[in-house]
């Protein structure tokens, strides 16, 4: 059965998907003003209109274990919204990131005639390689972050529109390092940010080997301030507690206001992710490191393709900040890189590559994806 007015479909599975979607609802009313937006999403999709048939957190899963120990429940949603969308079909079926949930979704809806787009490539180009076939028979567009992406899937005939990254023209003008330090309650000593994870597991596989290097780095910088943010309350209890293991380090715990504490920091010791892609539009010199689970590790290990980890790497193709994994990450290694990043001519010439990156990243994102779905449904 066919919906009498415009439909959009949207599935968000993580707070950043969260914000790409609200940034994309806002910009595909503006085309077609009637629409009705429904799906998956959190508060943010909501405030812009979706009606959120599930809630949003139940996906926001990471590694292998945890999606198992959740595979019922993951499949009866997915089961749901599958249903729904073959019974009444929406003009658009929009999956933001979250792939391993959305593709096979995208793949069952674009059997039965419903467009499909996906937003935020997943990360076929480092590792699965073999996922590129499969995306191929499930989506009609792939709208992605990353030029090197965009790339990829066109050398596999894949329709794709690169769209740039929301955050490059948000933290353009956040505010500088002194103005950070005075928000936070923090003096113009050197200062170091630490950001071991958003998830309970990556805080508790990364914050000791992050503190001890912290130790290890404050007997040798004088003075050194240490600001960690917390996602949530959660992650700071967790934090909390570690951090009565270090009395010694001068420490400002806060929740949440990250890129005001990375802004405020001279380096930012970090777990691979997002935040590597903040930390370098914020133009400050960083340390990264990946670190899972040993048996994760040993089964993804062998199915990796990249040569690079973190985002600054990734979009200049060289080692423009280290970057640390499983068992190289030590206290020795990370101490000794944090320590250079400190040096004042290296984060003089990093800030001059992060502009140029952040540069080609600096497009109106929501406009450019609402526009290229756009022109797919009406043609």
């Amino acid at each position: 059965m066919s919906r009498t007015y415009p439909v959009f479909a949207l599935v968000a599975g993580e707070a950043s998907g969260d914000i790409l979607g609200a940034d994309l609802i806002r910009n595909l009313r503006r085309l077609f003003p009637d629409a009705i937006f429904e799906g998956v999403g959190g508060d943010k999709m909501k405030a812009e209109g979706l009606v959120s048939l599930f809630d949003m957190d139940r996906l926001s899963v990471m590694g292998l274990i945890e999606p198992l120990k959740r595979l019922p429940e993951l499949l009866r949603m997915r089961r749901a919204i599958v249903r729904r969308y073959k019974q009444q079909r929406p003009r658009v079926y929009i999956g933001i990131d979250s792939p391993d949930f959305n593709t096979q979704i995208e793949y069952q809806l674009r059997r039965h005639g419903v467009k499909t787009v996906h937003y935020v490539s997943p990360s076929v180009w480092a590792w699965r390689q073999g996922r590129i076939h499969k995306i191929k028979k499930a989506v009609d567009l792939m709208l992605t972050l990353f030029p090197f992406e965009a790339k990829y899937y066109k050398s596999h005939n894949i329709p794709v529109c690169f769209v740039g990254h929301p955050l490059a023209r948000q933290l353009s003008s956040s505010a500088g390092t002194y103005k950070s330090r005075q928000l936070l309650g923090l003096d113009e000593r050197p200062t170091l940010c630490v950001m071991p994870g958003s998830r309970a597991a990556e805080v508790a596989l990364l914050s000791q080997v992050f503190l001890s290097s912290a130790k290890k780095l404050a007997v040798k910088i004088r003075d050194l301030q240490i600001v960690i943010p917390a996602v949530n309350e959660q992650r700071y209890q967790q934090i909390k507690e570690l951090l009565s293991e270090y009395p010694e380090l001068e420490v400002k715990l806060i929740k949440q206001q990250s890129q005001l504490a990375m802004a405020a920091a001279d380096a930012v010791l970090l777990a691979s992710g997002t935040t590597a892609l903040e930390a370098m539009l914020l133009k400050k010199p960083m340390v990264v490191a990946y670190r899972v689970g040993a048996i994760t590790y040993t089964l993804v290990a062998p199915f990796v393709k990249t040569p690079f980890i973190s985002i600054p790497n990734l979009l200049a193709n060289k080692m423009l900040v280290p970057e640390f994994i499983q068992q190289d990450v030590s206290v020795d290694n990370i101490s000794s890189a944090i320590e250079k990043a400190f040096d004042v001519s290296l984060r003089d010439q990093l800030q001059a590559d992060f502009t140029q990156l952040q540069e080609q990243l600096a497009l109106d994102s929501g406009s450019l994806a609402a526009a290229a779905i756009a022109d797919m449904v009406c043609s």
